[in-house]
């Protein structure tokens, strides 16, 4: 709660695998897609929208504290994020619901982490 006796809002990252919806028919995908840009309208109207995306599929890269560029994680032996959103809300159980509905239009469970607040970002 804030000092103006406001319930102090939180963000939560909603996030899937890459490969979860590989199991969508090619034909279906436009109808999916439509499903889930209707979440983020709904979400943008409202007011707990700040971003998302799909991530696109290729090999990333790491890059260690000297310097050194070498060949990220390999899907098979760990789990990469395939796209996600971050929202700002009252609650976890308001995360879950807006996670629920991306979780029916996308097709594919979603995942659900608070991000800790940094005054400096």
């Amino acid at each position: 709660m804030t000092t103006d006796g406001k319930v102090a809002a939180q963000r939560y990252l909603i996030s899937f695998d890459d490969g979860a919806m590989d199991s969508i028919p090619e034909e279906d995908l436009p109808s999916v897609g439509e499903a889930a840009h209707k979440v983020l309208r709904d979400a943008k109207a409202a007011g707990v929208w700040i971003f998302g995306c799909g991530v696109g599929r290729q090999q990333s890269t790491i890059v260690a504290t000297d310097g050194t560029i070498t060949a990220g994680p390999v899907q098979e032996t760990k789990a990469v994020i395939g796209g996600f959103s971050i929202i700002e809300v009252s609650s976890r159980e308001e995360a879950h619901i807006w996670a629920a509905r991306f979780a029916a239009a996308c097709r594919c469970a979603q995942e659900v982490r608070e991000i800790m607040f940094d005054p400096e970002s």
